[in-house]
């Protein structure tokens, strides 16, 4: 199995050191998100859009997949980077609430 080299069109990621456990929990939480949105898409209760960036986004911060198919969705759908960036901010909010409680 040939190592897949990277894309040179994506912009290169600095992702910050993480432990284990943050990585599990990040992955876990992107997984949750995008199944909540896949839901919300049928669902009148959840806002399915907003799930499934966020749970993308989220999973984009460990998966290479991930930030590739966000890359694409932003480059395709320019309107949907609103709702990514809404998920970003969300996401940003959420974690400085859980380090200021830590």
């Amino acid at each position: 199995m040939s190592k897949q080299q990277p894309d040179p069109r994506l912009p290169e990621r600095q992702r910050p050191p993480r432990s284990p456990l943050q990585r599990a929990v990040i992955l876990i939480a992107g997984w949750m998100f995008l199944v909540l949105g896949v839901l919300g898409l049928f669902l009148p209760v959840l806002q399915g859009l907003l799930f499934l960036a966020l749970g993308l986004y989220l999973l984009s911060l460990e998966s290479r997949w991930a930030h590739r198919q966000l890359h694409r969705l932003r480059a395709r759908y320019p309107r949907l980077s609103n709702t990514i960036d809404q998920a970003h901010l969300r996401y940003e909010r959420i974690t400085r609430r859980i380090r200021d409680i830590w």
